[in-house]
Formats: structure tokens, sequence, C-alpha cells
């Protein structure tokens, strides 16, 4: 599918209202995730680490198979598990754009009754793994919200806010973007700013 890119700069969050410099420090992007220049682009990913469809499948393959040997290193938890639902893993970014790619498992809507707390501990936990290795940039997918099945309206305000309540404490990463994969997908960030008054 082909995607327009469209990114909402800082100054047109400021005229959109945007009112703190908290908020400031978030945006939105709609495009590949694996083309951005930052820090770290965070992989949606599942326990094993492996690689997957969607945008595992994609940042597997913009990176490069070091990326997939990188994930085999990473310790097992339990069997077939590196890295447990809500938890995060960091790697280089090999072939990327991106100097590191933070990995995260997001919950499978319906599943265990408890997804808002884990999705939500997917972006504290890849957040806190950006302020331990100093990366001032750092991209988000729309965690979840593809084969996982969780709601992009709750996903999104879960993100926004999470990310919002981190920023509020912390003075990196300097600037958080949430990539949505098309314009409708976009619209759900721009609700949740709303939302939460961000904008």
């Amino acid at each position: 599918m082909n995607v327009v890119n469209h990114c909402l700069s800082r100054e047109e969050l400021e005229r959109m209202g945007a009112i703190t410099e908290r908020d400031r420090r978030m945006t939105c992007w709609v495009g590949d995730i694996t083309q951005l220049d930052v820090d770290a682009i965070v992989n949606a990913a599942n326990e094993r680490m492996l690689g997957g469809g969607g945008v595992d499948g994609a940042i597997h393959r913009a990176a490069g198979p070091q990326l997939l040997e990188a994930c085999r290193a990473v310790p097992e938890v339990s069997p077939g598990v590196r890295c447990p639902t809500g938890e995060a893993r960091i790697t280089p970014g090999f072939e990327l754009s991106a100097t590191h790619v933070i990995h995260t498992v997001g919950p499978i809507w319906g599943w265990r009754g408890n997804e808002a707390e884990q999705l939500g501990a997917c972006y504290r936990n890849s957040l806190a793994l950006a302020c331990e290795y100093g990366l001032t940039a750092i991209a988000f997918p729309a965690i979840s919200t593809g084969v996982y099945g969780f709601p992009k309206e709750l996903a999104a305000i879960t993100a926004v806010q999470e990310v919002r309540a981190f920023l509020a404490q912390h003075e990196s990463p300097r600037r958080v973007i949430f990539v949505a994969f098309n314009a409708e997908d976009l619209s759900h960030y721009t609700e949740a700013f709303k939302v939460l008054g961000v904008v």
C-alpha cells in the first residue's frame, strides 16, 4: 500500500494548541517506521524475538540478517521466551537508519484481561531502555493493533497517556514519534491528543 508521508511538526502542534514543552516532545508521522533516522525504533515483537509478520517482519527485513542473530543471542527467560509480554529488549539497528531497535511484546486482546496495563508497560519499559542508553529520539508503531487485535482507539489513548506521563518525569527522550501506517491510523492519535488535553 502506498502511503503519503505526513509529519505533524512542533509548529503545527503548537498551532493545534499543544500547551506544554512535554507535549511538544511528542509528534505523529505517517509512513514506514523502518525509514526513520532516529536513535531507536520500537519493534512490535513476539516473545521469541525471531521475527514475524507486520512491523516485526518489516523491521527484520530492513535491518538485515544480523538483527535475527542479535535477537537469538538474547537469553531466554523461560523456554522459547526472550521477551515476556510488556517487557522490552534492545539490539543494534544494523542496516536500519535507526541506531537501535527496542523490541517489546504487546498483549493479545481478550486473552488475559489486563491488556491495557500490559500495553502501557510496553511503552514505559521501552522508554526506560531509551533513557538507560541515552537515546534522545524514539519512534513507536501502534503496538498490538495488528493481528493481536487491540482496538486502535484505545491503543492510541494508552500510548499517548503513557508517553506523556513518562516525559513529565524524565528529560529523555527529547522526541517521541508515534508512527501511523496510514491517515486513518493517524486520526486515532490526533483524537487521543484531544481526549487527553494535549491539543
